[in-house]
């Protein structure tokens, strides 16, 4: 079972609240705050696409660049050694460090 809904890009997590019996989520990967809320599935999933949906509208009437959720950099730091044996696994796979990552951590997220 997942609890993630994706639409136009964007995700969120859905979470319950049972003191209020409500379904809710929040937008994630952006720092702007867009949440939604409804009593079931099919209302969550109507929220949902309206919030992406208003809050690609709001920016554009406001004149901002709506966040994208990933902009598919990536900068962190590893032990020399990782870095020197990760190096060595792209050159000997004949793909670039940033192609052989890729990869990797695509796998790894599943």
């Amino acid at each position: 079972m997942t609890n993630v809904m994706t639409y136009k890009g964007y995700s969120a997590r859905i979470e319950y609240d049972d003191e209020d019996g409500i379904l809710f989520g929040r937008l994630a990967g952006i720092r702007d705050g867009v949440g939604f809320h409804a009593d079931n599935v099919e209302e969550l999933r109507a929220a949902f696409h309206e919030a992406v949906d208003d809050y690609i509208e709001t920016c554009a009437k406001i004149g901002k660049e709506p966040q994208k959720p990933y902009s598919g950099k990536m900068m962190f730091r590893v032990d020399p050694d990782v870095h020197r044996r990760a190096a060595l696994a792209a050159e000997l796979s004949g793909k670039s460090l940033n192609e052989w990552a890729g990869e990797v951590l695509a796998k790894a997220a599943g």
